[in-house]
């Protein structure tokens, strides 16, 4: 299980992920948040549906791929969470939005 270095400050912003509303911290980045959740699944792969998680946390798998408020290929190490965000996983590939 994924734990937290420090256990300081209650969590104070709320999100969903897949219609079920979960906690963070600030300053928490979307994968810090699910995995501190206990959620290891982000997306699945485009060919073989492979389910993925968090792999390198910096930006550069792109495993952790979710859809944020609509807006599909969000790497989630990479994005803080904020009030009221909606994260879906990510199913397969999805098209780039410019």
């Amino acid at each position: 299980m994924f734990k937290r270095a420090e256990e300081t400050g209650a969590p104070s912003l709320s999100f969903t992920f897949e219609g079920k509303a979960l906690k963070a911290r600030n300053g928490d980045t979307i994968a810090a948040a699910l995995l501190a959740a206990d959620e290891r699944i982000f997306r699945t792969t485009p060919v073989t549906e492979t389910p993925r998680g968090p792999f390198c946390l910096m930006g550069v798998c792109f495993d952790c791929l979710v859809e944020i408020d609509g807006v599909p290929n969000r790497q989630a190490c990479m994005v803080q969470v904020e009030e009221g965000m909606q994260v879906r996983r990510q199913s397969g590939s999805a098209e780039v939005i410019s």
